[in-house]
């Protein structure tokens, strides 16, 4: 009776074996299928705001310099269409809930008080704000090469404070994304197409260069400040945390870009401004009113990417987008297509390739190590099943 106990037992062991390896198949072949659609789904959700932040930037650099060139003089207009379009946002703040999901999603069990929140926004916006009119100035002084290369110093800024507040690593690929994304905007400096602003003394120029050099340290440290916040402080994974760290500060900087503008007096040139503007009326405000909607489309595939990848990531595309507003003159405003122009795109776009093969192997690199997760687990399954099968022998 015994062998016959004993081969029965052996069958027991191997049908357990069997239908655990099939189970184990079927869960791997799942997790590996949910793996490849959230993906997916992640490099689709980066595509789109690459596409909003590059468009966004270059059509919104291109109506403001259009705002200047056919008449406009007004620094604080110039920055309140930057920020004044954030209403347009919240009927996606109420109505869309999406859920973005991350493999590190956090459970949080207390949300910040809407104290914290409410000083945290209050901060951005009046940063923002600032940043927003040193832009405006440095715009309305300096040559449009000078001020682009110095708005491309903006990467550096935000490559030093993310190393100390987000932890940025940096690594070979890294890197140089960064010395050819820099170095394709630098090329700039060397197209002396637009030529000085006329009537601009050595003063002003002076102050156009250091207000550009502050806001371009200013932009770095508000991209390293918003990761800080949504990574540290709001801890949710989702859509509508996205829009309120756009819309409130937003509001903000608007109510302070206004006082600016009605205390400076110059609401008071508008309306000769409009009358005076060489394309007439309706052009005026039809530039006014898509500047600000456009802004609002780079700041959301700005904050989206800072959301999806980190600050340095939304930074560096933001850099890339600089070399496109001189190709795009060539067709608005008739500039000429030089030499210097092409190798900065160039750059530019190799920079960006560089980039993005980083965090291909960074993706690949994880799956990687899940697998590797997966094949640990399942032969410890493995082991404890076979031990509690032979303990259930041996007490037979």
């Amino acid at each position: 009776m015994g062998e016959p106990q004993e081969v029965t037992m052996q069958i027991m062991v191997q049908e357990a074996k069997e239908a655990n390896s099939a189970d184990s198949a079927s869960i791997t072949s799942r997790s590996a299928m949910e793996q490849r659609r959230r993906n997916y789904n992640w490099w689709f959700r980066i595509s789109i705001y690459i596409i909003f932040l590059l468009v966004g930037q270059s059509v919104a650099v291109l109506l403001g310099r259009l705002y200047f060139v056919r008449g406009g003089k007004s620094k604080w207009m110039a920055t309140l269409v930057q920020l004044i379009g954030f209403p347009i946002l919240i009927p996606c703040y109420f109505f869309l809930k999406l859920k973005i999901p991350r493999e590190n999603d956090i459970i949080i069990t207390k949300s910040p008080s809407s104290l914290t929140l409410a000083a945290i926004y209050i901060s951005f916006g009046l940063l923002i704000a600032v940043d927003c009119f040193l832009y405006s100035i440095g715009l309305q002084y300096l040559p449009v090469s000078t001020y682009t290369l110095i708005c491309a110093s903006q990467l550096a800024f935000n490559a030093f404070f993310s190393f100390f507040l987000n932890s940025q690593k940096f690594t070979p690929f890294i890197v140089n994304s960064l010395v050819l994304l820099t170095i394709s905007s630098v090329l700039l400096v060397f197209n002396n197409e637009s030529g000085n602003p006329t009537g601009v003394s050595k003063v002003k120029y002076a102050i156009g260069f250091v207000c550009t050099v502050a806001a371009s340290a200013g932009y770095g440290l508000v991209l390293s400040l918003t990761q800080l916040f949504l990574r540290k402080v709001a801890k949710k994974q989702t859509f509508k945390v996205v829009m309120s760290m756009i819309i409130y500060p937003s509001a903000v900087a608007t109510v302070v870009t206004l006082i600016g503008l009605f205390t400076s007096g110059e609401w008071n040139d508008l309306t000769r401004e409009m009358n005076g503007y060489q394309l007439g009326k309706i052009s005026y405000l039809m530039n006014l009113t898509w500047t600000a909607i456009i802004w609002q489309i780079f700041t959301i595939g700005c904050v989206g990417l800072i959301f999806e990848v980190s600050s340095l990531f939304s930074n560096s595309i933001s850099v890339l987008g600089l070399p496109i507003v001189p190709v795009l003159s060539v067709f608005v405003f008739h500039d000429k297509m030089d030499g210097v122009k092409i190798i900065s795109m160039v750059l530019a776009v190799w920079g960006f390739l560089s980039y993005v093969y980083q965090h291909y192997i960074d993706d690949q690199n994880s799956k990687a190590g899940n697998e590797s997760i997966g094949q640990v687990s399942k032969a410890s399954l493995l082991q404890l099943e076979e031990l509690a099968l032979k303990s259930t022998s041996a007490r037979v």
